[in-house]
């Protein structure tokens, strides 16, 4: 077990010296759009608009902080990793080295949990401020810990599948964008047709959303989430893990 984690502390190595060196920029840039989403959402129309008995601020700001656990965590990996495999050769000297495919790819996960779990506090104590309904216990960061590693292994996986930047562009303008605005991170999904309904409540950041609101603002425990959001982590780890595989 030891040995494991040794390793993966090698492979994160160099990410997080990366992070250590630019850790103000990178937050700068992570941290601009979920503040104007707030700013925007929060005060342009959230003045005496309730949702689910709370202020509508109350409401989003939960939301965007799951939305957040997304986009810090994916886009550094996917990008950042992507960049390694197909321009330099420093991922191709690790897969020579004898460490675990395992090891490859929770090391290469760390830097995007780190960077999610604190642009998620940065905005929870802004959150603070706006708001009195915010409750932030150790349920809720553990469930901020545990998006975060979901949306790093997708990160890792995406990194090791997509080829190059224009596919990548793809995928986040498909996929990524998409879930920004339909998975219950700033309205309800309750008021569209019955089967885009379903498919949105199945997505991986749908679960976030509902896990994060929950623990935030006192709400029922929603328990199908976690196991969803669960098996979507293990499903992520195992497209990466035949993504490292096929590179072989």
């Amino acid at each position: 077990m030891m040995g494991i984690i040794e390793d993966i502390f090698r492979v994160a190595l160099s990410d997080l010296y990366y992070l250590k060196r630019n850790i103000l920029p990178l937050l700068a840039t992570s941290m601009i759009t979920p503040f104007l989403y707030l700013i925007a959402f929060g005060y342009g129309l959230g003045d005496g608009v309730t949702m689910g008995g709370v202020s509508y601020i109350a409401y989003m700001i939960p939301g965007v902080v799951a939305l957040t656990t997304l986009t810090s965590s994916f886009t550094t990996i996917s990008n950042k990793l992507m960049v390694q495999k197909r321009f330099y050769e420093s991922f191709d000297e690790m897969m020579l080295c004898p460490i675990s495919k395992a090891s490859i790819i929770l090391g290469k996960a760390v830097l995007g949990v780190i960077k999610g779990m604190l642009c998620a506090f940065i905005l929870l104590g802004i959150g603070m401020f706006m708001t009195d309904d915010l409750q932030i216990t150790p349920l809720l960061i553990l469930m901020i810990l545990l998006s975060c590693i979901v949306f790093a292994l997708l990160g890792v996986a995406a990194g090791m599948i997509v080829s190059d930047i224009p596919r990548m562009n793809l995928f986040n303008s498909f996929v990524i964008l998409p879930m920004t605005f339909l998975c219950g991170t700033m309205f309800s999904s309750d008021r569209l047709p019955f089967v885009i309904q379903q498919f949105i409540e199945a997505l991986p950041l749908t679960q976030t959303s509902s896990l994060v609101r929950s623990c935030a603002l006192g709400w029922d425990f929603p328990w199908l989430a976690l196991v969803v959001l669960i098996g979507y982590g293990v499903l992520f780890y195992a497209l990466a893990y035949w993504a490292l595989r096929k590179s072989n």
